[in-house]
């Protein structure tokens, strides 16, 4: 697939070096030479300086036999006038990524696809659409929904008291007599392998397990893993970034206590006037002193956004210190992902990854609804469309030939999850999600061709 991204700073670049990974013929276009040169010397990529809305350009990267072209520049205005010069020199497909949610809200209503927009994507809004998932669940440190909820990702560690610690998959299946979740991938505590768990598989305290559940299952996980899903009433959250805006405007529709602690005064007075039921608090959230003057130790949740992954970090451990239960922390360095637990910080968050999923499932084959990389392990989560022509049409899922590093976590059928073990038959038009390693991606997609 040949595809063209323009914007060479983090969520380009981070969206390059995957799909280089791909052997995708990857072309990234930049006015900034520096960040040209690093990607240059650090990816297997073309790489072309210059203004990505100049037609002179787009014809020197080859637009005209472009499968994709993704505008994600640090402006909007250009990744949008890029997408529809893009699309009417030939482009397939334009994906632009844009900071104003209310494109998003009324994309339908506006028609972008009518001049060339195929797909708008903000990487704000999806950091906080997670967060507020993550609230909403907040025994789990991972999560993503599948059909606005019908199936739902979760991920958690399991502790010493978990009830299935030391059965196997098949054992732990046999305590609940109807059952809504199912594992899909385990890492084992101090190890970097991500395990696709067989009915033998044996659970073990430590490992971080992610699962499948349909409705009911989050309330049976947590009775399984002595997890609890207390109630937050309390948030506080640090930086007034567009992240931290939009988590407050979206968390002050349920919530009713959300303090909002932003450094720079004049911007401070900007969101008290644009969030009128959150109490926005000028000051260094740095500052321990000031944490306990706002009484942090009442929070039920503490969320750090601001643009400096280090203070998001350190003031989440302050959170946790002061006894707040739940602490979630943006952070742009992947590396990070790896010590979320260790140091006790219960999610960190990437803009980069987030966008990246969402584009993902563009490059994939067949129908692709939905996908996402799961956090800190080495597999992808597919949500599948099935056609007439797909190999595991009117198949049993224990028939259809999947290999063993990859499962089916789910199945959605006019609307209705289920928990599809191996005798559930697959019919078309059956949404379909399924874990599977790199190994086993090609081999997957072509069941669903």
């Amino acid at each position: 697939m040949k595809i063209i991204i323009a914007g060479a700073g983090e969520v380009g670049f981070h969206l390059a070096k995957l799909l280089s990974y791909e052997s995708q013929e990857i072309t990234l276009i930049d006015v900034n030479k520096e960040s040209l040169a690093y990607a240059d010397t650090h990816l297997d990529i073309k790489v072309i300086k210059g203004d990505a809305t100049s037609i002179a350009i787009l014809k020197d990267a080859r637009i005209e036999s472009t499968d994709l072209f993704i505008g994600v520049t640090a402006s909007e205005t250009t990744n949008i006038t890029a997408c529809v010069l893009g699309k009417q020199l030939g482009a397939k497909r334009t994906i632009a990524r844009i900071s104003n949610t209310e494109f998003i809200r009324h994309k339908d209503e506006v028609g972008f696809t009518k001049f060339g927009i195929d797909e708008l994507i903000s990487p704000e809004a999806l950091a906080a659409a997670e967060i507020e998932l993550l609230l909403n669940q907040s025994a789990f440190n991972d999560s993503y929904e599948f059909e606005d909820g019908a199936l739902t990702m979760f991920g958690l560690n399991l502790s010493r008291t978990a009830t299935f610690v030391g059965k196997t998959v098949k054992e732990a299946a046999e305590i609940l007599p109807e059952i809504h979740f199912v594992p899909i991938a385990i890492q084992r505590f101090g190890t970097q392998y991500t395990i696709i768990p067989r009915g033998d598989t044996q659970f073990k305290e430590g490992d971080s397990v992610v699962f499948i559940t349909s409705e009911g299952g989050a309330e049976e996980l947590c009775r399984m893993t002595g997890k609890v899903n207390r109630e937050v009433k309390n948030i506080m959250i640090l930086g007034g970034s567009q992240i931290g805006y939009k988590s407050a405007r979206d968390l002050s529709k349920t919530y009713s206590n959300i303090k909002l602690v932003e450094k720079d005064r004049e911007h401070a007075i900007e969101l008290a006037d644009q969030l009128p039921d959150t109490l926005v608090i000028n000051g260094d959230g740095r500052n321990v002193d000031l944490l306990e003057e706002e009484h942090i130790s009442d929070m039920d949740a503490f969320i750090a956004v601001t643009e400096n992954s280090e203070t998001n970090i350190m003031s989440c451990l302050v959170a946790k210190s002061k006894g707040v239960r739940k602490t979630i922390a943006l952070v742009e360095n992947m590396d990070y992902f790896e010590l979320s637990q260790s140091i006790g910080i219960d999610t960190l968050i990437n803009k980069k990854l987030l966008a990246a999923n969402n584009i993902f499932r563009y490059i994939r084959k067949g129908e692709v609804v939905a996908m996402t990389k799961l956090n800190n392990m080495n597999a992808e989560l597919l949500e599948f469309k099935v056609k007439s022509t797909s190999k595991v049409c009117n198949k049993y899922i224990k028939d259809a030939g999947f290999p063993r590093s990859a499962i089916v976590g789910g199945v959605i059928r006019d609307g209705q999850a289920h928990i599809a073990l191996g005798d559930f038959k697959v019919t078309e038009g059956d949404m379909v999600v399924v874990c599977c390693l790199p190994r086993s991606i090609k081999q997957v997609e072509k069941m669903f061709l």
